[in-house]
């Protein structure tokens, strides 16, 4: 404000001196100069620095409003459109500008360039459906953003781009469908974030190959109650984590997280994700997420171990101490065995024994000695070696196993196929050969060899010795005898009165002729 002092014009002598020193004509006026213009509204309460017209169904900006207020609330009006030209004049000195239950649809790249102090920024409860890129980056020292209860489906990766200040973020109740892992990773991440809201939103499931990629003093300000999740061993490992670490964005929201489980394909039931039993989640899952998220770190004996602590406060103000499992206090520039801590908390192991693994505490605090934060990290020891010779032990036992079984299979093979015969088998199979040719022979004589005069016998040195094939007689009498032909006699008078001529050995080959003789009657 600027005050203007004006004096009434007097004639010379028509008032008395002493009414100078007295001051009786001086009339002091203060006015609001154009650099401060401004009364408060009729619409609105004023309180000093503060404005408040809520619920006065306003659909723009009130004029005249004192250019020097720090907190501004026009919610529950008819405002619906914020552009560049929404606020005409600049509020310098605004910091706290509150928009909620009105009816926001969009936003326009330079709707706060007239606000560049604002540090809180309500615009819940409106009717915005996306959040287009940069819409907040005149917005330098903005700290906290309510976007709660609209319609927002989509967030622009650079939606928020420039916020570097950004403490906190109200994204509850809206229809997004992807958790915003922009914010913590890539060109548009926020670096100071330490409170998200996204729950009660349409969000089925987690990126856990990226969450392991936001830091602790982040991952610790993350609300996901209330979303429609998918039941997963792996979101429960994540949920068992942050409850584990006393995360009051679970311990406080313990029974709003829950997850859909599918009986059939049209069949479905709501069920508790942070309960002892929840699907039968085997133990090397949930610490394998642990392992994956930098909390359970498994050390090989002999082998040089480093150990990060993952708080909230890693700066240069912060001072860490490691306790070990035997309470034993660790600290950064103190001599110990095995042992060593660095200014940024790193913890190292040069030399880890079985005595070692155990639960490490890394406690983060500032320069006034005040707890910030405590870090609980499991440290499992194992000797390589060990586990290596008894891996060696069960693939030799294997393989000796599978050699045996393949060996004895080919010996059996060996044996049925390529079995040789002895020489001494042969010469006796021929002998029996000849023996039976000879019985055959006396049979087909027409009587004993005794009886024959010598002429016979003469003759039978050219005579032929065949097969026939016997012929069963089916008919009743004959009791399985075995009868040749019906003129047998005469056909074994025309064999033996054979006048072909013989030697011995056509004889004896004939033996072994398979052709048998057809007689004709």
């Amino acid at each position: 404000m600027s005050f203007r002092v004006h004096t009434l014009p007097t004639l010379l002598g028509a008032v008395r001196p002493g009414c100078r020193e007295l001051l009786c004509l001086l009339m002091i006026t203060v006015t609001v100069g154009p650099g401060a213009s401004g009364v408060c509204p009729t619409a609105c309460i004023c309180a000093t620095d503060i404005v408040s017209c809520t619920n006065k169904n306003l659909s723009k900006m009130p004029g005249n409003l004192f250019r020097l207020i720090k907190r501004l609330d026009l919610s529950y009006n008819r405002i619906g459109l914020l552009d560049s030209e929404w606020i005409p004049v600049s509020f310098a000195k605004l910091n706290t500008l509150i928009l909620r239950h009105n009816n926001i649809t969009s936003i326009s790249m330079g709707s706060f360039s007239t606000t560049p102090n604002l540090k809180c920024l309500d615009l819940s409860s409106n009717k915005l459906k996306t959040v287009k890129n940069a819409v907040f980056q005149e917005l330098k020292v903005l700290e906290v953003l309510l976007l709660y209860n609209n319609h927002i489906s989509h967030l622009d990766p650079s939606a928020f781009g420039g916020l570097s200040q950004l403490q906190k973020l109200y994204l509850s109740g809206n229809f997004l469908t992807q958790f915003p892992m922009d914010l913590y990773v890539g060109r548009f991440k926020l670096a100071e974030l330490i409170f998200l809201d996204v729950s009660y939103n349409r969000i089925p499931s987690m990126p856990m190959h990226h969450i392991n990629l936001v830091p602790g003093k982040q991952l610790r300000g993350i609300y996901l109650h209330g979303n429609p999740f998918v039941c997963d061993c792996s979101l429960y490992s994540l949920l068992v984590f942050w409850y584990r670490r006393h995360f009051s964005s679970v311990m406080d929201f313990k029974n709003d997280y829950t997850c859909r489980l599918w009986s059939d394909s049209r069949h479905s039931r709501q069920v508790l994700l942070l309960q002892d039993s929840f699907m039968n989640c085997s133990d090397s899952i949930i610490n394998g997420s642990f392992r994956a998220l930098g909390f359970i770190h498994e050390a090989q004996v002999g082998e040089r171990l480093i150990v990060h602590c993952d708080s909230k406060t890693g700066n240069a103000n912060t001072d860490f101490i490691w306790v070990g499992p035997d309470n034993r206090l660790l600290e950064p520039d103190k001599e110990m065995e095995n042992f060593h801590v660095f200014h940024n908390g790193s913890l190292v192991i040069e030399s880890p024994r079985f005595e070692d693994a155990g639960v490490y505490s890394c406690i983060a605090m500032n320069k006034q000695r005040l707890l910030n934060e405590t870090v609980d990290v499991t440290i499992n020891v194992s000797n390589f070696t060990v586990s290596r010779s008894h891996a060696h032990e069960a693939f030799n036992t294997a393989f000796t196993t599978l050699a045996a079984c393949v060996a004895s299979i080919v010996l059996v093979l060996l044996y049925l196929y390529l079995t040789p015969c002895p020489c001494k088998c042969k010469t006796k199979r021929q002998k029996n050969m000849l023996h039976q040719s000879n019985a055959h022979s006396s049979i087909l004589s027409p009587g004993p060899a005794s009886d024959a005069s010598a002429d016979e016998r003469k003759a039978g040195a050219g005579k032929r010795v065949v097969f026939l094939e016997p012929l069963k007689d089916t008919a009743a009498g004959q009791n399985g005898k075995v009868r040749l032909f019906p003129s047998e006699a005469v056909i074994a008078e025309g064999i033996l009165k054979s006048t072909r001529g013989k030697s011995d050995s056509d004889s004896v080959n004939s033996v072994f002729s398979d052709t048998p003789f057809v007689a004709s009657t």
